[in-house]
């Protein structure tokens, strides 16, 4: 990977707050909404980016879905998941509001070269509960979806974006890969 998509710095602040066990928990209540595009789209492979926990993969475990998916964790405060690798699926659940903004390009250009299929992606669109060792809030970027639609658009097709109410307030985001100059959609 050429592009840096995380700070040391940074990166040692995330290992911190994953040593509260009640951080990254927001995966667990999407995965019913994961579980119905797996379904629906016969997805065989996730990468879970930003898995953290890997809550999302137990969650989706007793929802009944695991059984002929690739589980593929990646998230950069648990190196032993090795580098994120492209999928049918990639989930990238509440994650984009904690991205350095100075990286938050390079994160979206990464994600861009995994999704293979679709994503979705929620964003937290206010405060955390949680700050980081230097007093700023554990959400570094707190904007409205009118400012992350152009963001995201740069890097995929966006067919869904859509409020959430869970741990306040946010958006949901369905994404697909960016169809290449001078590719016809075909009927």
């Amino acid at each position: 990977m050429s592009s840096k998509t995380i700070s040391d710095e940074y990166l040692a602040e995330q290992k911190k707050l994953h040593e509260n066990p009640n951080y990254g928990v927001a995966s667990t209540q999407f995965a019913p909404s994961v579980a119905d595009l797996i379904r629906k789209t016969n997805c065989s492979s996730l990468t879970d980016y930003g898995a953290g926990k890997q809550r999302l993969l137990s969650s989706l475990q007793q929802l009944g879905v695991t059984q002929n998916l690739i589980y593929q964790p990646y998230d950069p405060a648990f190196p032993e998941y090795g580098s994120p690798k492209p999928a049918d699926l990639v989930c990238c659940i509440d994650v984009l509001e904690h991205i350095e903004p100075k990286l938050l390009e390079n994160v979206l250009a990464e994600l861009a070269t995994l999704v293979t299929k679709i994503g979705f992606f929620t964003i937290h669109q206010g405060p955390a509960g949680k700050t980081l060792s230097d007093g700023r809030n554990a959400h570094l970027i707190q904007q409205p979806s009118s400012w992350w639609l152009p963001r995201l658009s740069d890097f995929f097709e966006v067919a869904v974006l859509q409020r959430h109410q869970v741990y306040g307030h946010g958006i949901m985001v369905v994404v697909e890969p960016k169809a290449t100059h001078g590719e016809v959609d075909q009927p």
